[in-house]
């Protein structure tokens, strides 16, 4: 009984191999180009966000950075011994403007280097993909 289930299942499996193999068809190359495109573009969007967010929120952080700027040179005075005669709450301000102006700028720097990158990347891409345009856009 064994072998004769065996036996049939051999011979099924045998046949729809020979049927699979006659029956195997490439996608047209219009197909494979638009498939190539659409993974192209979906990794140029992906670095196309990630560059634009960085730089948005570098140019809103370089805002920031120097307002704070501005109030700590108004609580820093202008005498020559204005550190001296400075009141307690004044020191406290100040330090704390301190502070943010050095958390400001260092991640402005990551923010700049990250740029940087990004922009590589889209240049690699670009040389690497000479056919790759990017789709049309209508505003």
């Amino acid at each position: 009984m064994f072998q004769l289930f065996l036996r049939a299942r051999t011979h099924s499996f045998l046949r729809g191999h020979s049927r699979a193999e006659q029956e195997f068809r490439a996608r047209s190359p219009e197909r494979d180009a638009e498939t190539d495109q659409s993974r192209i573009e979906a990794i140029m969007i992906a670095i196309e966000d990630a560059l634009d967010a960085a730089e948005r929120e570098q140019s809103g952080l370089n805002r920031r950075v120097e307002d704070v700027l501005a109030r700590a040179a108004v609580t820093f005075g202008n005498g020559d011994d204005e550190y001296l005669e400075r009141e307690d709450l004044d020191n406290h301000h100040q330090d704390l403007f301190d502070k943010e102006i050095l958390n400001g700028q260092r991640r402005l720097k990551e923010l700049g280097s990250s740029i940087a990158h990004f922009k590589f990347l889209k240049a690699a891409m670009l040389s690497r993909f000479p056919g790759f345009r990017p789709p049309v856009v209508n505003n």
